[in-house]
């Protein structure tokens, strides 16, 4: 069986964005002037940007979202974006996970209110790879699915589970995190790498995983491929990815190293970060699936990491591939 196309799983999460004329005090009033729907979650965002990329290959996905009004959202959404929802199960649990993002029309600032809902109780019988003629697994957000995290005997974890039944059936794995504070995010994250042949993840992330200070103005690029060394030796399987506003670095199982800046963007560009993070992924991810070389798939990744941002949305600024890659010589990289 030749494997193609990409199945992503985790968390399917609806995120609800209400524009508010100011932020209210304790029992005040404030007035909604505006709101709009759209996707939220780790592999929901990759697929929907791997979809507006017209990537190509099969897309599926892989989670459980509530017997509910949000649940047929996603499900709707999903398969009016060609990606194959036959895993992404339903459930009278526990409604379908969403966050209600409040943001304040004067000043933009953005408070979060979230429901874990279905995400929480997501778990290894959720997963069948025998279904799935995918090459790629991608799974994410560890921290945010409180029974994927949960920690099993011998330092596993039921994620772990889940990633080496993926690896066993044929299945190349990828892994996202979430910035939080997790009482237990290394020990977490630690227990899925051994079964990760790709881990991507950003500079605060990588920096709790490792107990590195990696955040700062200005990145210093050796000590974040540092940490990305100590994430290989403690078990990934082939290439640790960690971006940061400036850029992203790679490092290889096979010792070699590779530093990408992100785009000199001119002032008005951006619209919105939310899910730039995700945006970069589905750029390396695509060229990781495309088996291109690891510098193509950093200039893609932060080429549409830099697309994401032309929309507040997660995924409604991306484009296809030809497209997102004109960015990188419209307005070049930072010094």
């Amino acid at each position: 069986m030749t494997r193609t196309g990409i199945l992503a799983g985790g968390n399917f999460i609806i995120d609800h964005v209400k524009l508010i004329d100011a932020w209210p005090e304790q029992d005040m009033l404030a007035f909604i002037q505006g709101e709009t729907s759209s996707n939220g979650g780790g592999p929901y965002n990759v697929l929907k940007d791997l979809a507006a990329m017209r990537a190509g290959y099969p897309l599926a996905a892989a989670g459980l979202v509530g017997r509910d009004a949000n649940g047929g959202w996603i499900l709707r959404d999903c398969e009016a974006a060609g990606i194959d929802i036959t895993q992404l199960h339903q459930t009278d649990a526990a409604p379908t996970s969403y966050t209600d993002a409040m943001t304040a029309v004067g000043t933009g600032r953005r408070t979060f209110f979230h429901q874990l809902g279905a995400n929480a109780i997501l778990g290894r019988d959720h997963f069948d790879f025998s279904r799935t003629q995918a090459r790629m697994f991608h799974l994410g957000y560890l921290m945010l699915l409180t029974e994927m995290d949960r920690m099993l005997e011998n330092g596993r974890s039921v994620a772990s589970r889940v990633l080496e039944a993926a690896q066993a059936a044929g299945l190349l794995t990828s892994v996202d995190l979430v910035s939080s504070s997790h009482p237990r995010f290394r020990e977490i994250t630690e227990a899925s790498l051994p079964f990760t042949d790709f881990l991507i993840l950003n500079e605060i992330e990588a920096g709790r995983a490792t107990g590195l200070d990696l955040k700062s103005p200005s990145p210093d690029i050796a000590k974040i491929q540092t940490a990305a060394w100590q994430l290989l030796d403690r078990g990934v399987r082939r290439e640790v990815i960690i971006h940061f506003e400036a850029g992203a670095v790679v490092v290889v199982k096979n010792g070699a190293a590779h530093h990408q800046p992100s785009l000199k963007l001119p002032p008005g560009f951006i619209a919105g970060a939310t899910g730039a993070g995700d945006a970069f992924a589905a750029g390396y991810l695509h060229g990781t699936h495309e088996e291109w070389p690891v510098a193509e798939r950093l200039k893609l990744a932060v080429c549409t990491a830099a697309m994401c941002l032309t929309h507040p949305t997660p995924s409604q600024g991306l484009r296809p591939v030809a497209e997102c890659l004109q960015l990188l010589d419209k307005f070049g990289t930072r010094d």
